[in-house]
Order: C-alpha cells, then sequence, then structure tokens
C-alpha cells in the first residue's frame, strides 16, 4: 500500500474499516492489525471476530464441560481452533478450523449407539495399551 492510499483508508470510521476487514478471512484480519494503530484497533474488534465465529457458538461455548473464559470475540476464535472443548459429559470434542472457521466435531465411541454393544462377544471397548502413542 502507498502511503497516500494508507493516508486515504486512515480518515475512515474505525466501524467501517471493521466492516471492510470481516469480509476477509481470519489470517487477513490478525495480519491487518499491523497496518496503523487505527487497522489495529477494527482489526481486534469484536465485530470483525463475532463474524467468523459460528452463529451458534454462545450456545456451543455454554454446553462445554469446562468454563471457556475469553477477553473478546478474538480469543475465543483463537482458543476454539487451537484447542478443542468438550461437550455433552466429555464424549463429544468441538473445535474451529483455524483458517477457515468451519465447525468439527469429534465423536467418542462411547457416544455411538452400536447394535449389540452390550454383547462382550460383539463388542467390547478395550482399555489403552500404556505408553502406545509414543
Amino acid at each position: 500500500m502507498t502511503t497516500k492510499s494508507l493516508t486515504t483508508f486512515t480518515i475512515l470510521p474505525e466501524g467501517c474499516i471493521s466492516e471492510i476487514i470481516s469480509l476477509t478471512i481470519p489470517a487477513d484480519a490478525a495480519r491487518s492489525s499491523a497496518i496503523s494503530r487505527g487497522f489495529k484497533s477494527a482489526a481486534e474488534s469484536d465485530v470483525v471476530w463475532d463474524k467468523f465465529l459460528p452463529s451458534d457458538h454462545l450456545d456451543i461455548v455454554s454446553r462445554s464441560v469446562s468454563v471457556v473464559v475469553c477477553d473478546s470475540e478474538k480469543d475465543l476464535y483463537f482458543r476454539l481452533s487451537h484447542s478443542p472443548i468438550l461437550l455433552h459429559e466429555g464424549r463429544l470434542s468441538f473445535w474451529l478450523e483455524k483458517t477457515s472457521g468451519k465447525k468439527f466435531y469429534l465423536l467418542s465411541a462411547r457416544r455411538l449407539v452400536i447394535s449389540f454393544s452390550d454383547i462382550q462377544l460383539f463388542w467390547d471397548h478395550l482399555t489403552p495399551i500404556q505408553d502406545s502413542q509414543k
């Protein structure tokens, strides 16, 4: 960006800059905070990051097994994209894909309904072997 075009951008109201940034992707929004103080404030606003979060994110987070505390929508986005939260007594894991914000769920095998699961002849849960993942 040239100095003249950057100056033109900085005369826009912060809300307008936030709206423009929210039309990008999360990585671009995070990078745009390095442009100037005005961009940093706009890029870190909840208006921007709320658009990257799924519309039902408050409902999902409220069902978490543990308390999820974040200071901003941006912090919540990065929290959900870097570390999954457990839902439904720990039998369901939820996270956001970092670059797109798409929702991902992982079901526990114990959450699945499996025919004849109560008959050991057909099905049994194995206990993890120590050091099996090293």
